[in-house]
């Protein structure tokens, strides 16, 4: 779990995935079209991949992948992130990160 906070803190939007997910890339699409470079990170190419999902599901996330964390905090899996920006909530959260502000 440490390694999961070392990785999600000190950057604004970070993503964990997996190539073959999806969801990982439709998340991905989404935060881009709302102007925000998260960074992303493959667990399937890190070698504590399944400790990473493991931790992922131990802080809340009901699918290990993806992840998203804003500022540190875990927002949660596609249905969290989706209904966040369903309801409008998203880009308050995100506007720091965002390229251009409006």
């Amino acid at each position: 779990m440490d390694k999961v906070m070392r990785m999600s803190s000190g950057k604004g939007v970070v993503i964990f995935t997996k190539k073959s997910c999806c969801l990982c890339y439709a998340v991905q699409i989404l935060f881009r079209d709302l102007r925000v470079q998260p960074t992303i990170h493959e667990i399937d190419n890190d070698p504590d991949c399944l400790e990473i999902e493991k931790a992922l599901v131990r802080l809340g996330c009901p699918n290990a992948v993806p992840a998203v964390f804003v500022s540190g905090k875990l927002v949660g899996s596609t249905n969290e992130v989706m209904s966040l920006h369903l309801s409008g909530s998203l880009v308050p959260l995100i506007k720091p990160y965002q390229l251009f502000h409006n």
